[in-house]
């Protein structure tokens, strides 16, 4: 079986070079010369001469094969205690950040408050932000709301009648989900002009579990994109160093976390956008299974491949958050087929029995560098009792097209209603790529879901052989941000190839996938290894990210904030 996996080469543009591309692109007149070698580049042109002959799947939801027994009241909460109440007491070596368990002991020791913690925010917040560069981890920061959660929450800690462990812990909220006070603007100039009535489903969870919501983080508009580099609210910029990306689309939530101003964040992945930013930020970040977290509350921009998940600090900051968001929500019709959420063996370091699956030509298509930090974290797990075996995995280079074709034919639909009043108000970037989208057409995108019926099929081969199969998380490190690129941005399509070369799968066709650290390339610049799974097993995932954690030596980043 051959590794089909292509590497897109096209012009980086940026400036005045984007800026002139860009209007070709919009141009009636001036596309025809641009768009031939545009999709022939991308590798469009290849796939339409394709000829998949499965019907097509629209969803990537897939049944469960536990019994759908009933939620009951307060589940998430009883399994965090548990997880919690389980947990080694030995830490990893080197940096340590602080986590959602160190609150909750501050707390309950009193050596800290939420009411302390809260003015640490607000003052670590503008401070990142006045930093030059500035971080722009977090965009919107209502600090009268926060010192109002904060009190409220100090007051149940002393009342003694704190609503979970993450009573007071601070979490940050990516700007694509509803959250009031705060507008839902996407990381766009001109969405969100008015404050949503309700919380996301997410969000709710998390408010009535007592987490101290900090605020919005920064995103790249609508998504569209896997850096953090948005023009209009500022380029989320990677705390480990400031002139290097924080990765995207979830950049703000990565660097939240690694900047220490939360143990975890919330963000959203439609093409790796938690993953990656985890990668970059050297945390951990769960896309879990499609299906088990509402989509309720978050922007409609990519239906069929969007995920809610984590990001932590560390895999039991990542999981604490799973179990509190997962669960069925009668307003997302997606969700009420799942299994229950459990967290069974996450604190069982002994891997035997579990294979862990190499598809060599595609875990080695990366940065050297990058590589053999992932396979010194394989050498970890092997070690723990897992067993590393070779395999084979078809139709990669169709996945690719099909769930780009997906993902972008998805937004370009849902921005609409808003395209011809509002087109300039996006980015260059945005624009050459929501251009680029209207010219894909519906046999395109029909042929893009006969395509990922295949793909299931072949993922479906895949781990029932393996337990998870394992690669890099993205096949190049966090790319410098050349100031050049402001005001306008830039696009590189060659380079966001790169960055998503092995995330697609995970959400074109629903399965679980993590982010985990694996170490530090080049000037101290965390990377990422990935762990892919079946539908519904994000225990097992949750598992080896908190075996590997053991046994690697944190950095501080160049930016931290200590809250406690």
């Amino acid at each position: 079986m051959a590794y089909d996996l292509k590497h897109v080469r096209v012009p980086r543009l940026r400036g005045v070079g984007l800026r002139l591309i860009t209007a070709m692109m919009e141009s009636k007149f001036f596309r025809p010369l641009l768009l031939p070698s545009l999709l022939r580049d991308t590798g469009v042109k290849e796939f339409r001469q394709g000829t998949p002959q499965a019907a097509p799947t629209t969803y990537p939801l897939v049944a469960s094969r536990e019994p759908l027994v009933p939620a009951p009241e307060q589940e998430g909460a009883a399994v965090v205690e548990a997880v919690v109440r389980d947990a080694a007491k030995t830490a990893p070596s080197g940096f340590c950040f602080a986590s959602i368990t160190d609150y909750a002991r501050a707390y309950r020791d009193q050596s800290a408050s939420p009411e302390q913690v809260g003015r640490k925010i607000i003052d670590a917040v503008e401070a990142s932000n006045r930093a030059d560069p500035p971080l722009r981890g977090i965009i919107k920061c209502d600090a009268e709301d926060l010192r109002k959660q904060a009190a409220e929450s100090a007051e149940r800690l002393a009342r003694g009648r704190a609503r979970s462990l993450l009573e007071g812990v601070p979490v940050a909220i990516k700007d694509e989900l509803d959250m009031p006070p705060y507008t839902t603007q996407v990381g766009t100039r001109f969405l969100g002009q008015e404050v949503p009535r309700q919380d996301a489903t997410v969000v709710a969870r998390l408010r009535a579990a007592g987490a101290l919501l900090i605020g919005k983080a920064n995103m790249f508009e609508l998504g569209i994109s896997p850096t953090g580099n948005n023009p209009l609210h500022g380029f989320a910029r990677n705390p480990y160093h400031l002139d290097h990306d924080a990765g995207g689309s979830s950049g703000g939530s990565g660097a939240a976390v690694a900047s220490g101003m939360v143990p975890l964040a919330i963000g959203a992945d439609g093409g790796g956008s938690i993953r990656i930013p985890a990668a970059h930020c050297g945390i951990v970040g769960l896309k879990p299974t499609f299906g088990r977290i509402s989509e309720f509350g978050a922007a409609p921009l990519c239906w069929s491949v969007a995920h809610v998940g984590p990001l932590g600090a560390t895999a039991l900051d990542t999981a604490i958050g799973y179990v509190i968001c997962s669960g069925r929500d009668p307003q997302d019709p997606m969700t009420l087929g799942q299994p229950p959420v459990h967290l069974q063996d996450f604190h069982n370091r002994d891997l035997t029995g579990i294979t862990l699956g190499i598809y060599r030509p595609w875990f080695e298509d990366a940065s050297p560098e990058l590589v053999q930090c992932c396979k010194a974290t394989l050498r970890v797990l092997e070690q723990a009792g897992a067993v590393i075996k070779e395999i084979s995995i078809a139709g990669l280079e169709a996945t690719r097209v099909g769930h780009a074709i997906t993902i972008l034919t998805e937004m370009a639909t849902a921005m609409e209603p808003y395209y011809e009043a509002h087109r300039k108000d996006f980015g260059h970037a945005t624009r050459l790529n929501l251009a680029l989208a209207r010219q894909f057409t519906s046999r395109d995108y029909v042929r893009a879901q006969r395509i990922r019926t295949e793909a299931l099929r072949e993922w479906h081969r895949v781990l029932s052989e393996v337990d998870a199969v394992m690669t890099p998380t993205t096949a190049c490190p966090p790319p410098y941000l050349d100031p050049r690129t402001v005001p306008y941005g830039e696009s590189d399509m060659s380079m966001l190839t790169e960055l998503m070369r092995f995330v697609v799968c995970g959400n074109f066709c629903g399965l679980p996938a993590i982010s985990f650290p694996a170490g530090y390339v080049g000037p101290g610049l965390p990377c990422g290894i990935q762990a892919i799974g079946r539908h519904w097993e994000e225990p097992l995932l949750l598992r080896l990210a908190n075996v590997a954690e053991q046994h690697l030596v944190r950095q501080q980043p160049a930016m931290h904030y200590a809250m406690l």
